[in-house]
């Protein structure tokens, strides 16, 4: 198969883009065709639909709907589409989900860990990235005074104007913060060079280094937290970038930066803007537009922005149509080709594992983030003395994600087609919890501190304490680990896309700790997981990006 280039990518990016109602960032086309050019420029209008591209890209996957004109050339829209893309990566390689469909693109390699650079799954989240940064370069390329000056429209936009551009700095440093978790090294490109440039390649290092660059720039000049339009980033959401890209900062550049991890983790639940939502359940939920602990929502709606990616996919994929007997899913039908591994589910209580058809939201349950459903289901992923088996039933499956309301009623009756849950990018519980490890990993933060914030997410997800009657689920400071944190995290994230990257900041993704079919030649009663080499800490640039440009070197041990 052959892949649009980069350079060839930032043409696109520069001559087809959508526009929206900046409102919700649902994007529709500016006219029934396709514009290009000076006429998206045209108009203030044009510019925040640029900008609004920017956005969408990481939750739709084409300028039509679900299917028939895909942004990524020549790749499977559905899969090509970014979150469901970084799912596969993020989750699919680790301890919490095991797929059963897919093998065409190469997922059974990432359940066995054995991927290589033609494996095509390992390449969706690469050219989505890549054309979500020439999205970003093409607004700021386009959006400097002296152009709206000179297209008319610099007075209608000035007062808006370096918000717009400070927002589309900070989706191109994440796009690149991907880059250097899941790719390491790539080719590098901004709005100074011009378009059809081939571009150099950068190293880990220098990606980092740009990365917290660009972060701490537009820190300072996004809006404050909670003054922005819902859907558009605040400073906020760079504050937990930078948590985030410190906490990784020793696997990714060999730097220790745990202090600035916790300082901008505490400074986001300091500022009270984005606080714990009152159930953690409201946070995965077609209303979740209401819930304010979203830092960082990409918008969805079932009917406006279709897409086989975002929530859709996460809903589709870890339920089945069986569940629509017990409770109601919010959509018309489903694929249940995702399972979750043995590993995570043991990280509940044994009680609070099995789905009780009496109790179908979990209400009785210590912690309510158990949300599995396991009739009809095996705990298993396997099945004694066969080889791997693509049975949707081998695995219990995760309610996590509803398309239904917070009073538990569907959109529509029976569901609708597509999903109206809003993807939390960012959230704070996350921020909790990098404060927590941040502290525990020498940050000046006192272990009663990490305690603290440890125990609130638990109070939470337990409804005790300032949360409600439940029982109480807080631990001690003697309990409190980073391996604690580790098993945390799975419990208070799992299907959220970021378990891989938290393995290998763990340093137990390639050694020290295994699970299902890890490192397994997928054969009969091979299913216990074994240590696999360390080059799988990172994936390889896709084999193809090496026929159109002769100025990329390979990721270690994938030549």
């Amino acid at each position: 198969m052959k892949f649009k280039s980069l350079y060839i990518l930032a043409f696109f990016a520069s001559m087809s883009l959508l526009t929206s109602c900046f409102d919700d960032l649902d994007t529709v086309p500016l006219s029934d065709n396709q514009l290009t050019g000076e006429n998206v420029y045209k108009t203030a209008q044009g510019y925040k639909g640029v900008l609004a591209k920017c956005y969408s890209s990481l939750i739709l996957t084409g300028q039509e709907g679900p299917s028939g004109n895909g942004d990524v050339p020549n790749i499977d829209e559905g899969y090509s589409g970014f979150t469901r893309a970084l799912f596969y990566l993020q989750e699919a390689t680790t301890d919490e989900i095991v797929l059963h469909a897919g093998s065409s693109h190469g997922t059974t390699s990432l359940l066995l860990m054995g991927w290589d650079p033609s494996t095509m799954v390992v390449s969706y989240p690469y050219y989505r990235l890549y054309m979500s940064i020439n999205y970003c370069n093409e607004f700021l390329r386009e959006s400097t005074d002296e152009k709206l000056k000179a297209r008319g429209v610099y007075e209608e936009m000035k007062g808006e104007l370096a918000y717009y551009r400070a927002e589309a700095r900070f989706i191109r440093a994440y796009c690149y913060s991907m880059i250097c978790d899941l790719y390491g090294s790539g080719p590098f490109v901004d709005e100074a060079m011009d378009v059809g440039t081939i571009p150099q390649q950068k190293t880990r290092e220098e990606i980092y280094n740009y990365v917290v660059s660009e972060g701490e720039a537009v820190a300072s000049a996004l809006k404050v937290p909670g003054s922005n339009v819902y859907g558009r980033v605040d400073q906020a959401a760079a504050w937990f970038l930078l948590s985030r890209v410190y906490l990784n900062a020793q696997t990714w550049a060999n730097s220790n930066q745990y202090e600035k991890a916790y300082q901008y983790a505490k400074k986001l639940i300091d500022s009270r803007a984005y606080p714990l939502a009152s159930d953690y359940r409201h946070i995965f939920l077609a209303d979740n537009n209401t819930c304010r602990e979203i830092v960082w929502p990409l918008v969805q709606n079932f009917d406006k922005s279709p897409s086989h990616a975002g929530t859709n996919f996460l809903v589709k994929a870890l339920v089945n149509g069986v569940m629509n007997n017990y409770y109601p899913l919010g959509v018309n039908n489903s694929w249940g080709n995702a399972r979750v591994k043995t590993q995570l589910v043991d990280k509940f209580e044994l009680t609070d594992q099995a789905f009780d058809p009496k109790d179908t939201w979990g209400d009785n349950k210590k912690d309510k983030r158990a949300q599995f459903f396991s009739i009809g289901h095996t705990k298993e992923t396997w099945v004694a003395g066969k080889a791997f088996q693509r049975d949707f039933n081998n695995g219990y499956a995760t309610m996590k994600w509803r398309n239904v309301n917070k009073n538990r009623t569907e959109l529509t009756p029976g569901g609708t087609t597509y999903t109206s849950i809003n993807y939390p990018m960012f959230r704070t519980a996350d921020a909790y919890l990098m404060a927590a490890e941040a502290i525990l990993r020498g940050a000046s933060g006192p272990k009663s501190a990490a305690l603290e914030y440890v125990n609130e997410i638990r109070d939470r997800a337990y409804l005790s304490g300032a949360y409600g009657p439940g029982v109480s689920g807080r631990i001690t400071e003697a309990q409190l680990t980073l391996d604690f944190i580790l098993d945390e995290r799975a419990r208070e994230l799992h299907t959220e896309s970021v378990r891989r990257t938290d393995l290998i900041r763990f340093n137990k993704f390639t050694k020290n700790y295994n699970w299902d079919w890890k490192g397994s030649d997928g054969n009969a009663g091979n299913y216990v997981g074994r240590d696999v080499n360390d080059k799988y800490k990172l994936f390889p640039i896709p084999q193809d990006e090496f026929t159109v440009n002769p100025y990329l070197k390979q990721n270690p041990d994938f030549k």
